[in-house]
């Protein structure tokens, strides 16, 4: 065993000193970002999670969904579907219509944390100007932690496993339809409390 242990040495040093070795990975900095991973708070208006998620109909065609969920009373206080994606016009479509839900036709007193994810749609610049114009203040997850956006990452399970799984969605029209009562159920229903 020790002549094992020292042929693999003699083996590693040859290599090292003729440059054969890959380079080691460089240790990623910690992250500077003002979300620490608690995601959920004490009083509603106080942090929003974003995120999407897709699912197909019956007959292939696919539905991309986003939402809006308050992260003390898991709301899901605006979302939007589409058969093409979504974009950051429809992202900031549902920010707009989450401000005027929850705070009618004026902007928030204090800022309201907008934790999303870093889909190309919440990082645009246009949509985090567009952020900051609604009083949100944008945080993003760490790229390596979707998971850190976990009360979102839980919606998404919650739809899939308890709505979706069992909804009737044929085709994308009474697919939206059977969404939209979902999304109602799950306000009204409290699932999550």
């Amino acid at each position: 065993v020790l002549r094992l242990y020292h042929a693999k040495n003699v083996y590693y040093r040859i290599m090292r000193q003729n440059v054969l070795l890959l380079e080691r990975k460089p240790e990623i900095p910690p992250s500077k970002r003002a979300h620490t991973g608690k995601v959920a708070v004490g009083e509603s208006n106080q942090r929003w999670c974003f995120d999407g998620f897709e699912f197909s109909c019956d007959n292939g065609e696919k539905l991309r969904v986003t939402f809006t969920l308050d992260c003390c009373d898991r709301e899901a206080i605006d979302w939007a579907a589409s058969t093409g994606g979504y974009d950051n016009s429809t992202v900031q479509d549902v920010m707009l219509r989450s401000v005027e839900k929850r705070f009618g036709d004026r902007l928030p007193d204090t800022p309201v944390q907008w934790l999303t994810d870093n889909g190309s749609a919440y990082t645009a610049h246009e949509t985090r100007k567009f952020a900051r114009e609604l009083n949100l203040e944008p945080c993003t997850t760490a790229v390596s932690s979707p998971q850190s956006n976990g009360m979102a990452e839980r919606f998404v399970k919650t739809m899939k496993e308890y709505y979706i799984a069992f909804m009737p969605k044929p085709e994308v029209r009474t697919a939206l339809r059977n969404l939209a009562a979902a999304f109602t159920h799950h306000n009204e229903n409290h699932p999550h409390s």
